[in-house]
């Protein structure tokens, strides 16, 4: 069998595995009831002072597992979920996977046109949403497959003060009061009807499979991603592996990357479960004030985040201040989008951690490249392959390759835990999942960008979103990096628009710091240092903000279709 060049190996740091084979036949259910079974009372979840251990979680799951059961779900069943990360997400992840299952996860903030669009391509006939969305839900039932709703409140596992101020302030006054359809549930009323049940006689096996995480989207509507229960475990061993240098058994993982992402589905709650931690779970991301209140009451130890979000808790005026305490923080993962050194250098400066980037896609089921917790650490690229992760660099028209260190190509990867494919589209998966002679997977990201001698990859951007004035070629990426480095520059999101000189024309979308004042020609000139002329945008608009995707990514693509429309 042909080799493939692993220039990397050379530089993981001391004692990181180059492979983790083989892989234990297990699920991250069976992992849960392991650990309940030896230590109950480990912490496994954290809610705004509410503390769940192993043994709970356990067992609530098994009460869920088997109220699915009897209400007719059978092995390979398509379950949607809808909320934001609370107790009932993980309880009904892995009540869903205990009674044979497929938990298909979905961000219930997409408008009722996309939900529709998910709910009809994963199949689901049951979903489980947050009483906040069940209304929007429930206006979209006739359009689909769903058959019955079981609905949840977020106050329910609120410690009891919260949830007494919870129901007096905000219950009916922000939307989570609801009555239910005569064929709808409750969670709780399941949960206690099957309070003390066994977990369901239903045979699952590691490669069935386990989760549907829908695309992006950026090429039209959302796909499903199916991935199996190994494949989860097998990225938790790896990024567990590629960190064990730093931590340890039984750390505290801040949570507030959603659960219906990659990064946190087949990542952050992967990492935690196989190693015994504890999820410290945050609803809205973007409530700062809530991420600091979990990261010093839980003294939380790792922290997943894009690089928004560490900027933001940069300019957080409690972090400014001094007044928050971050000591906790060991160790720090950016992914998303490009991490700026400035950010970087400062984030850690005030922590006193380290903070690494990484790099993985949904249909990648986050087998990941990650930068070296301790070793050498390059500006612009997002690290290396981790254990048993494979990357080639191959021609972006052609699918030839490997091309030569250095020169830019389309990044393919191949890892064992690569998505089984697109539910239901076939041509789809064919596109992006290709097997090479020797019968080896490689998923095509659709991302260009280079390796070098040393086995670092560097992203230089989307394949579609080149941006191409005059037959020139302009990677977006470029550009922002260079217009973020300006002091008065917060945010920058760059594309190509049309324009009927020059075909196609960079424009540059820019929110200032708080009280910084710039002029278009000021940031024309500061680009035109540090870019030759047919990258400087030609166009510039400033505002007061940019619109972002669930985890904090700016939404480029959104940039594009507002310009079109206008």
């Amino acid at each position: 069998m042909e080799q493939i060049p692993t220039p990397w190996f050379k530089n993981y740091e001391p004692n990181i595995r180059p492979s983790l084979q083989p892989y234990p036949d297990t699920t991250l259910a069976d992992i849960v009831h392991e650990t309940a079974q030896t230590e109950p009372h480990r912490p496994a979840l954290w809610f705004k002072g509410t503390t769940l251990n192993y043994g709970e979680l356990d067992r609530l799951s098994d009460a869920f597992a088997a109220a699915l059961v009897d209400m007719g779900i059978k092995k390979g069943d398509r379950v949607a979920i809808l909320m934001p990360n609370m107790p009932q997400y993980v309880i009904a992840e892995l009540g869903i996977w205990k009674a044979g299952g497929i938990a298909s996860s979905i961000n219930p903030l997409y408008t009722g046109y996309e939900l529709e669009h998910m709910l009809n391509e994963c199949g689901a006939e049951t979903a489980v949403v947050l009483t906040l969305f069940y209304e929007k839900v429930k206006t979209l039932q006739a359009k689909t497959p769903l058959r019955r709703i079981i609905a949840t409140n977020i106050k329910e596992y609120l410690p009891g003060h919260l949830r007494f101020l919870f129901g007096l302030l905000k219950e009916k006054k922000e939307g989570h009061r609801i009555t239910l359809a005569a064929d709808d549930l409750w969670f709780q009323d399941l949960l206690q009807a099957h309070a003390g049940a066994s977990r369901p006689d239903v045979s699952v096996q590691p490669e069935d499979p386990g989760l549907i995480l829908f695309t992006g989207g950026t090429t039209g509507l959302a796909k499903a991603a199916v991935g199996t229960h190994l494949a989860l475990v097998q990225s938790g061993l790896q990024i567990q592996e590629w960190f064990k240098n730093l931590l340890e058994e039984g750390e505290i993982f801040l949570t507030s990357l959603p659960l219906f992402h990659v990064f946190a589905a087949a990542g952050v709650q992967t990492a935690a479960l196989v190693s015994k931690g504890m999820m410290a779970l945050v609803p809205n991301p973007r409530d700062l004030d809530d991420v600091i209140a979990a990261i010093e009451k839980t003294k939380a130890t790792f922290v997943p985040g894009v690089p928004t979000f560490f900027n933001a808790l940069l300019d957080h005026p409690k972090v400014k201040s001094g007044k928050a305490d971050l000591t906790s923080i060991k160790l720090n993962i950016s992914g998303a989008s490009a991490l700026l050194q400035d950010t970087k250098e400062r984030f850690e400066a005030l922590t006193h951690s380290r903070i690494v980037e990484g790099y993985a896609l949904t249909e990648s089921m986050m087998a990941i490249v990650c930068t070296p917790v301790n070793g050498t650490y390059k500006l612009g690229s997002v690290g290396m392959p981790v254990s048993d992760v494979f990357v080639k660099i191959v021609d972006a028209d052609t699918g030839n390759g490997p091309l030569p260190f250095n020169e830019i190509g389309e990044i393919i990867l191949h890892a064992p835990q690569l998505m089984l494919g697109y539910l239901n589209r076939p041509e789809a998966t064919a596109e992006t999942i290709r097997e090479d002679a020797e019968g080896r997977r490689w998923l095509f990201t659709g991302d260009l960008g280079y390796l070098d001698e040393d086995g670092y990859v560097f992203i230089v951007d989307r394949k579609k979103d080149v941006i191409k004035p005059s037959g020139f070629q302009v990677w977006p990426r470029e550009v922002e990096e260079v217009i973020a480095s300006h002091p008065a520059v917060k945010e920058v999101g760059v594309a190509g628009v049309p324009d009927p000189r020059t075909t196609e024309a960079v424009k540059a979308w820019v929110v200032l710091e708080e009280g910084a004042t710039l002029s278009e020609e000021a940031l024309r000139a500061y680009c035109k240092e540090r870019l030759a002329g047919y990258k400087v945008p030609r166009f510039i608009e400033f505002r007061s903000e940019l619109p972002k995707s669930a985890v904090g990514k700016i939404l480029r693509r959104e940039l594009r279709r507002e310009e079109m429309e206008a």
